[in-house]
């Protein structure tokens, strides 16, 4: 699995839970607001050096004392073949495993589920669910994208693990008529909006 960065300890990716942070390469999709665009833009991912994985599992050996989790970010991390095995050697130690995703793959999302290897699931929603809308924010000309993103949400909501819905709302993207209607189609389930932080200027 290609690994782009690493969080060794943190206490803002998953409430509640000291967790590690692992931020893999690549992703299927082109947001223009992206927050981590050296693990998107191929460019710009092969600029950054592939962390490997041995360095990620001699380095969590060592924290099973001390941290209660790991986060798999991106990126995507559902475009790595070798997602599946490494959250099976994580576990193998002894750690809760978050998957924050796009939700884009929902067939790796019900394998990854089925097998039991995940604890909790954040969906970001780009934005409303309307085709062209977006297509547009992400960047891509899937038509099945929608079908996607919904089967995903139903998947999460019917696992029985602990998941949330999220939208990072940034000015230039999102209207206030967009968040009501993202308030009001995620009423019925565990959903959050976040203000957009811009790395070297904050909040927007």
């Amino acid at each position: 699995m290609r690994i782009g960065g690493f969080t060794k300890q943190s206490f803002i990716d998953w409430e509640g839970k000291t967790a590690a942070v692992i931020f893999t390469k690549g992703c299927n999709f082109r947001c223009g607001y992206c927050h981590n665009p050296e693990l998107v833009y191929p460019k710009l991912i092969e600029q950054l050096t592939d962390i490997p994985e041995k360095e990620v599992f001699d380095f969590l050996s060592t924290r099973k004392s001390w941290l209660n989790g790991v986060v798999i970010s991106g990126g995507e991390p559902t475009v790595q073949k070798g997602l599946k095995d490494f959250i099976v050697n994580v576990k193998e130690l002894g750690f809760e495993v978050k998957l924050d995703t796009n939700g884009s793959s929902p067939k790796v999302l019900k394998e990854l589920l089925k097998a039991h290897l995940l604890d909790y699931v954040a969906i970001d929603i780009k934005t409303i669910l309307e085709i062209e809308t977006y297509q547009n924010i992400c960047g891509i000309k899937d038509h099945q994208l929608l079908h996607k993103i919904e089967e995903s949400i139903e998947i999460v909501k019917t696992s029985g693990i602990d998941y949330q819905l999220r939208t990072t709302v940034v000015p230039q993207f999102h209207t206030k008529e967009m968040i009501n209607k993202l308030h009001k189609k995620f009423s019925y389930c565990k959903y959050q909006i976040n203000e957009y932080r811009d790395k070297n200027l904050g909040l927007l």
